[in-house]
């Protein structure tokens, strides 16, 4: 990866405030981003996205996709259900 996860920071942010949120409001959705860790990026989708069968193919085709195309093609996404939490890396 190219990028350090300081770098990576503000895009992805931008994105998933810009794009990606506005995307899955519409449908009752949030995410939040949890952490930044060795370019892998940790989010929680959150709201109607919860439980949903078609929590998946947005994680893929919405989040990964949009941060995948405008940022690095080698960037990895995971979402991090409500209460798993600690299965983030620490520093």
């Amino acid at each position: 990866m190219p990028f350090s996860d300081e770098d990576l920071d503000y895009p992805i942010n931008n994105i998933i405030n810009t794009k990606i949120t506005p995307m899955l409001a519409k449908d009752g959705g949030a995410i939040k981003l949890l952490k930044i860790k060795n370019g892998v990026v940790y989010i929680q989708l959150q709201g109607a996205c919860v439980g949903c069968a078609s929590s998946g193919t947005t994680l893929k085709f919405i989040v990964e996709k949009n941060l995948k195309e405008l940022i690095h093609p080698e960037l990895e996404i995971k979402n991090i259900p409500f209460g798993f939490e600690d299965q983030i890396p620490n520093d």
